[in-house]
């Protein structure tokens, strides 16, 4: 038979059990910044009045169902690398010595700078030549056989732009070998334009002579920031215009 301490020490733990179930119920977690009395080495801030709406020293409202955790992901936001700036309109008169088109891979026409001028300095002079037989009525100059090496067409699905990418031969039009190329576009030269879509759409187009490569893509709207963004100029044509520039069926490669 138990005497009257052994039931004075369990009545006792019982109610000490109740009691601490209750805190428990009510402080979840041991790391938020509240007052906790099962952690009284926790740090509590005071809480402070701002208006009518309490404010804590704990990350959380008081009354919040969100349990807080200090291993909680840090989640990165998406990137945005694109230059979202608007492409600039088009400068100039148009000019069938200045206009490019696309027919397909092998009927199409670039902006070229002179015989050993750098690409980068015929903003102002550059003129289109168009592939040798063409169909285009309007052809000013032609390119020499065997500058465009090899070369791919494609068309966006909703139509919205058509491009050429390949590969050239820079020594086929007198063109400094050493050249990293430069871009022109609606902007430069004066009256550049592309024939497909609206008068005074976007278009970009890259040469780079010492890669061996070119690239050229037009939109059928102006100011396409997206698929014709102007802004893009200094990174190549594989990151401006990405398509094809190794063609092994051909035994060419543009790098």
């Amino acid at each position: 038979m138990r005497g009257p301490l052994s039931i004075t020490l369990l009545l006792a733990s019982i109610t000490y059990s109740a009691s601490l179930t209750g805190v428990r119920d009510r402080w979840l977690d041991p790391y938020t910044l509240r007052s906790n009395p099962l952690y009284p080495h926790a740090r509590s801030l005071p809480s402070r009045q701002l208006g009518n709406t309490p404010i804590y020293g704990s990350r959380f409202w008081k009354d919040s169902d969100i349990s807080p955790s200090r291993t909680r992901p840090f989640r990165l936001g998406r990137r945005q690398d694109l230059d979202t700036r608007p492409t600039p309109q088009a400068t100039g008169e148009p000019s069938a010595l200045t206009t490019v088109f696309i027919n397909n891979e092998k009927d199409f026409a670039l902006l070229l700078p002179r015989a050993g001028e750098l690409v980068s300095t015929a903003e102002s002079d550059a003129q289109s030549f168009c592939t040798p037989g063409s169909s285009s009525g309007d052809c000013q100059n032609i390119m020499s056989d065997g500058f465009i090496t090899a070369s791919a067409f494609q068309r966006a699905e909703d139509n919205s732009w058509i491009q050429v990418t390949g590969c050239l031969d820079p020594s086929k039009m007198n063109m400094d070998q050493n050249d990293t190329g430069g871009q022109l576009d609606t902007r430069f030269p004066n009256g550049a334009r592309c024939t497909f879509g609206e008068d005074g759409a976007s278009f970009i187009e890259l040469v780079e002579p010492a890669l061996n490569r070119f690239c050229i893509r037009c939109c059928s709207t102006a100011n396409d920031q997206v698929n014709c963004n102007s802004h893009r100029d200094r990174l190549g044509c594989e990151n401006a215009i990405p398509g094809t520039y190794d063609f092994p069926e051909l035994g060419v490669s543009c790098a």
